[in-house]
């Protein structure tokens, strides 16, 4: 898992020239990672590789919601807006499909996780794990993410300044 992160990282880090955007992006991965664990532990399902192979697949999931996010804000930022109003555009273009890929998965797991049928109880692990998981990373990813993603870099725009090309509406 460790290795996984580490090679998405350096891939991040290619396709965004940055170093502190990819750290953006990974940053919905721990709570995912933790929300997978309290979902493990309040089902009482172990650790083991159908739940590791769901922990896999959360990962994947909230590094792409964190990339819709912070690709939104690069183009926004290279069009010339403010940050403010990039990250604001940015979350509330890209919370319909977060949201639509969290719950389309989420409720189509919850079946897979109940380990109902004959032979299922195999795969109620990954399921399981992959629901806390997904869960819990869509609600960093669209609070944390925007929120460090402004802290990182707040410095970038100068001072408070009147965009000339923006309504006044855009620019509060």
């Amino acid at each position: 898992l460790a290795l996984a992160v580490v090679l998405i990282y350096l891939v991040l880090m290619a396709q965004f020239a940055s170093f502190s955007d990819p750290f953006v992006i990974l940053l919905a991965v721990p709570p995912g990672v933790a929300g997978v664990i309290l979902t493990l532990l309040a089902t009482g399902s172990s650790l083991n590789i159908m739940s590791l192979m769901g922990l896999l697949m959360m990962t994947g999931m909230a590094v792409s919601n964190s990339i819709l996010i912070v690709e939104f804000v690069g183009k926004q930022r290279q069009e010339g807006r403010p940050l403010k109003i990039a990250l604001a555009e940015a979350c509330r273009f890209r919370l319909r499909p977060i949201l639509m890929t969290t719950l389309a998965t989420v409720l189509g797991i919850i079946p897979m996780s109940l380990g109902l049928e004959a032979g299922s109880e195999q795969y109620a692990p990954l399921a399981r794990a992959l629901l806390g998981g997904v869960a819990i990373s869509a609600v960093i990813s669209i609070f944390l993410v925007p929120t460090v993603y402004y802290l990182i870099h707040r410095n970038e725009d100068g001072p408070e300044v009147a965009h000339p090309s923006l309504s006044q509406e855009e620019q509060a």
